[in-house]
């Protein structure tokens, strides 16, 4: 995985509830694991931005509940700091699920603000964004 320009906080544990902003047909959705997340041992896992996350669908499309999905996490409310030395944070913790492991999103339009970090590691998902901040 690509690393990113910001020294990302630890923002969301597992089992989270995070929106998904993308028109996928899911609209809550939960952490349940941290893919290539390092922690130590005996430490729980914890997601950041730009991170990629396994979510279980709680709320939206009857047919997608309870199924299991890769997503990104795209916004989150904790600040952190970028190395031109500016403090980003957002109103909400967001996520966009993808369909595939090379990191094509599963909707056709993300709802929100998408984070620049987003850009410099997972482009099919800034390219759908309505705008990048």
């Amino acid at each position: 995985m690509k690393a990113i320009t910001a020294n990302p906080t630890r923002a969301l544990n597992i089992g989270s509830l995070v929106v998904a902003a993308d028109n996928s047909g899911a609209r809550i959705v939960r952490i349940v694991s941290v893919k290539r997340g390092k922690t130590k041992k005996r430490t729980q896992q914890y997601a950041k931005i730009g991170d990629l996350v396994k979510v279980s669908v709680r709320k939206g499309n009857p047919k997608m509940k309870g199924e299991v999905f890769e997503a990104v996490i795209i916004r989150v409310k904790k600040a952190y700091k970028r190395r031109t030395g500016e403090r980003i944070m957002f109103e909400d913790n967001a996520v966009a699920l993808l369909k595939d492991n090379k990191g094509n999103p599963k909707g056709t339009q993300v709802k929100g603000p998408v984070a620049r970090e987003i850009l410099e590691r997972w482009g099919g998902v800034a390219k759908i964004a309505q705008f990048v901040l």
